[in-house]
């Protein structure tokens, strides 16, 4: 008798895992936001807590769960009102099944619950904590750790992968859009923003540098620059460095040339043009102009 041998398809393959963290949140905690080149679900398992999506906010509420897709901008924040408890786990799949998670948030049910909790425990058992500090997302192996801890911590991530796939329970986005939460999190880039290009006046930074730091496509930081402060990233930052100037000019601590320098302007030529452009007038009229007024 001849025996033919059957390789089973693999909807799910989990390549590796990158952080599993739950975390007991304060009622005011804020995380900035992030994005990464890997797949992030979070799930709401007390309380409730607002998150992003790229452009958009959303509130989740206890038993919600999301997914983020690699190199999606996502940030999360308490509502100031409940402490949530929120499980936190990255991981690596290029799977093409992957897709069905895009653009989606679930209600989940006991037994995708009770699922999640086995992963936790099994990590629980084969990684050392702390599980709770948002910093610290290294995975480090126990010793000690149960046998085939791992692999029951990747089983139980397909299963659930796959038994949300066949339940099919997402909710639509715009059951849950929250203009609160994206407005909050547009201003809150802004402000991180803007203290970032103060805080490097004395350079030259490029909108590639900026943008790397902000963790955020051109396209996206650039379109919320100009809807918040009506300009793009770059001219936003040569406004904060003549408004720098105007500054120096009035404390009258530095000359014009030590203030170019002080800027990250190649010469004084290169400032006075660029002084000009902004206010209508040169360095050397707007002090005269200052002093006018004493």
């Amino acid at each position: 008798m001849e025996f033919v041998k059957l390789k089973l398809k693999e909807e799910f393959k989990i390549e590796s895992l990158v952080s599993l963290h739950y975390f007991e949140f304060a009622r005011d905690y804020i995380f900035r936001g992030e994005r990464h080149n890997f797949w992030e679900l979070l799930y709401i398992d007390k309380g409730e807590a607002e998150v992003t999506a790229d452009t958009n906010g959303y509130k989740l509420t206890q038993g919600d769960m999301i997914f983020h897709k690699p190199n999606e901008f996502h940030s999360v924040w308490a509502n100031k009102k409940t402490a949530p408890n929120i499980i936190v786990i990255s991981f690596i799949c290029n799977s093409e099944a992957m897709s069905s998670f895009e653009g989606k948030i679930y209600s989940v049910g006991d037994f995708e619950k009770n699922t999640l909790g086995n992963i936790i425990k099994e990590g629980f058992k084969a990684f050392r904590p702390p599980f709770n500090d948002p910093l610290k997302n290294t995975l480090i192996r126990k010793n000690e750790a149960s046998f085939a801890s791992e692999q029951m911590i990747q089983i139980y991530l397909q299963i659930l992968l796959i038994n949300l796939v066949r339940k099919n329970m997402q909710l639509k986005m715009g059951e849950r859009l929250s203009t609160a939460a994206r407005e909050r999190t547009e201003e809150d880039i802004i402000d991180r923003l803007e203290s970032y290009l103060m805080e490097n006046m004395d350079c030259n930074l490029n909108l590639h540098d900026i943008c790397s730091y902000m963790k955020m496509s051109r396209t996206h930081l650039v379109t919320l620059s100009k809807k918040k402060r009506e300009m793009g990233v770059i001219e936003l930052y040569k406004k904060l460095k003549i408004e720098k100037a105007k500054t120096y000019i009035r404390e009258e601590c530095l000359n014009l040339t030590e203030i170019s320098v002080k800027l990250g302007y190649n010469s004084i030529h290169s400032f006075s043009r660029h002084f000009r452009k902004v206010t209508d007038m040169s360095p050397s009229e707007y002090a005269r102009s200052v002093k006018s007024f004493i």
